[in-house]
């Protein structure tokens, strides 16, 4: 970690910590009504647009999971991360020309909706003498504008990937659609689950269905209570995103 001159206003990083505890809270609460642990459930933040030095600071309170969006903005921050105690991951959509750039640097990779994509992992993987940890991504509303492979599809690309060196499927993700009633939106989510449920019974070599990452900060406690286990919140915690 690079370190940088910090500017920014303590009534930013105090809105953070509030924001933080607040989250955790409420992770916890959801936690228990599902019948789990608090710890049972990863906090990752989305840091699209966020300073490092903000990122940083939710690391110091307790933080230890964060993910980009980008590629370009990665780079751009990568040496100032604090990944001494926090591992990085990227969530948004990859194209397969910029993934040599990001394998070795992540932990995990949640956006592969392709076998283009996972080949383009698995060999970018080889070269570096690696395992690559990924989520398969689901477009779970079945929405034309939106990445992810279609429900029907699923279970097929998780094989696929599985059959690659040096990758490794470690659950599903997914972004359903806008829905105006939670109840709504809580089909969606419980659909997911159930697909997570299928192909874990399915017991398949290189597959460790570890993770549903889906729940973001205005649904991510409706995400706990129907079986999500890692959840990605960025403008609940750090604010509103001021795009550059």
């Amino acid at each position: 970690m690079t370190e940088r001159l910090s500017t920014v206003p303590a009534d930013r990083l105090e809105d953070v910590r509030r924001n933080y505890l607040e989250i955790t809270e409420r992770i916890a609460r959801a936690a228990e009504s599902s019948g789990r642990k608090p710890e049972d459930i990863v906090f990752l933040a989305a840091t699209k647009t966020v300073e490092p030095e903000i990122i940083n600071y939710a690391v110091s309170l307790g933080l230890r999971h964060i993910g980009e969006n980008k590629v370009q903005e990665l780079l751009s921050k990568y040496e100032y991360y604090d990944l001494e105690h926090c591992d990085l991951q990227f969530i948004g959509h990859l194209q397969t020309n910029k993934v040599r750039q990001i394998v070795g640097r992540v932990s995990m990779i949640q956006s592969v909706d392709s076998l283009k994509l996972a080949n383009e992992i698995s060999k970018q993987s080889i070269k570096n003498g690696i395992t690559t940890d990924v989520l398969i991504e689901v477009n779970i509303g079945g929405e034309e504008n939106k990445s992810g492979v279609n429900p029907d599809k699923v279970e097929e690309l998780v094989a696929q990937t599985a059959l690659l060196s040096n990758i490794r499927v470690r659950g599903l993700m997914t972004v359903p659609p806008i829905c105006e009633k939670k109840p709504e939106l809580c089909k969606f989510f419980e659909k997911m689950y159930h697909l997570f449920i299928d192909i874990s019974d399915k017991t398949l070599d290189n597959v460790s269905m570890d993770f549903l990452s889906m729940g973001m900060s205005d649904d991510f406690e409706e995400a706990i209570l129907s079986g999500a286990n890692m959840i990605r919140v960025g403008s609940r915690l750090f604010g509103a995103r001021i795009y550059r």
